[in-house]
C-alpha cells in the first residue's frame, strides 16, 4: 500500500512538473527564433525555410542500410508497448 501511494505521489509530481515546464517554455518563448515567426507552427521544423535541404540523402551517410533503421525504430516501439502492457498489468494486481 505504501509503495502504491508513493508511486502515485511521484507520478502526480512528475505530471505537475511536466505541465509547469511546458507552460514556462511557452510563456517565455524558449526555442523560438525571431527570424522565423510562423505563429503556432514555429515549433515544427518543417516550417523552417530550407529544412528540406537537411533531409537530403547525401547529407546523412551511414554504412547501415535504411531498412535497419526502420526495423530498430519499430522494434523500440514494440518494446515500449510491451513494457506499458506489463506495467499496466502489474498495477491491476
Amino acid at each position: 500500500m505504501k509503495q502504491k501511494r508513493l508511486l502515485r505521489i511521484i507520478t502526480v509530481a512528475a505530471a505537475v512538473l511536466a505541465v509547469a515546464a511546458a507552460l514556462y517554455i511557452m510563456v517565455h518563448g524558449l526555442g523560438l527564433s525571431d527570424r522565423f515567426d510562423f505563429g503556432a507552427g514555429a515549433y515544427y521544423y518543417a516550417d523552417i525555410p530550407g529544412f528540406e535541404k537537411i533531409l537530403r540523402d547525401d547529407l546523412f551517410q551511414t554504412r547501415v542500410p535504411y531498412w535497419v533503421h526502420v526495423v530498430l525504430f519499430l522494434s523500440w516501439g514494440w518494446l515500449m508497448w510491451r513494457l506499458w502492457v506489463w506495467v499496466d498489468q502489474k498495477g491491476k494486481k
